[in-house]
């Protein structure tokens, strides 16, 4: 899987997650760029992500993402 299929795809997730269409994610995407992001719904989105890769996260990369290319550094991590 590309870093952009990645990002297609989490641009999905994040639209479910917050129920926002127009949401599109980048590298440099933090939490203060998407409306309604806060720590509740990190962990939604955590758990959403997880599921629709297949993937992990251990929570020292939860709480140490800086940003979305962080997440997708990880994801590509544990895909390839």
């Amino acid at each position: 899987m590309t870093r952009e299929e990645v990002y297609e795809t989490l641009n999905g997730v994040f639209q479910d997650v917050f129920d926002d269409e127009s949401i599109e994610v980048n590298d440099e995407t933090t939490s203060e760029d998407v409306d309604g992001w806060d720590s509740l719904e990190h962990i939604n989105l955590i758990a959403a992500v997880e599921q629709e890769f297949g993937v992990k996260f251990n929570m020292g990369q939860v709480v140490s993402m800086k940003n979305v290319g962080e997440m997708v550094d990880i994801i590509l991590s544990q895909i390839d």
